[in-house]
């Protein structure tokens, strides 16, 4: 749970207590140390600062969750159970900004990612319908809303899509 910077400094200490430890002949250690090393490395690229930045985005800092969101190396290199919050995260901060199509885009690529649980894909597919909803698509936001309605399982997300139907239908 660290972002880019923490990890950069994490690996340098890593990598000065490798040569340190080979200086003085310490093998093991210098072993545990370059795995140590590799295992920030390899959480750089696969995890990098989702978790961190989920942290902010529930508490509703989205701009420093947007930071930690741009530190991201390689979207297409993350773990597919990070990627799906990546998009989920990115579609509702372009949701706040007004920018429509982009979190289309990234509510899109969200839904083909695994999330916490079935009622956050659903959430995701609550957020579809309602873009197509502005966009006037009735076909498409109709069947956002039958594969919302399969995996919502709370009450406050049934009502939602009681409502999105409603408008829906009034088209």
């Amino acid at each position: 749970m660290y972002n880019s910077k923490g990890r950069y400094a994490l690996m340098a200490v890593f990598a000065v207590a490798v040569l340190a430890c080979l200086f003085y002949d310490q093998y093991q250690l210098a072993a545990i140390a370059g795995f140590l090393f590799v295992l920030v490395l390899w959480s750089h690229f696969k995890q990098s600062s989702i978790v961190l930045a989920s942290k902010y985005f529930k508490n509703g800092d989205h701009e420093k969750a947007e930071r930690l969101l741009n530190e991201v190396p390689n979207v297409n290199g993350l773990a597919r159970n990070r990627r799906g919050y990546y998009e989920f995260m990115r579609g509702n901060i372009a949701l706040k900004k007004e920018d429509y199509e982009a979190a289309e885009f990234h509510f899109q690529i969200a839904s083909r990612f695994p999330l916490g649980g079935k009622n956050d894909k659903g959430f995701v597919m609550i957020h579809l319908a309602n873009l197509a909803l502005k966009k006037k698509d009735k076909v498409r936001s109709t069947a956002y809303l039958e594969k919302a309605k399969e995996l919502a399982v709370t009450p406050k997300a049934l009502d939602i899509i009681s409502k999105i139907e409603k408008e829906v239908n009034s088209l």
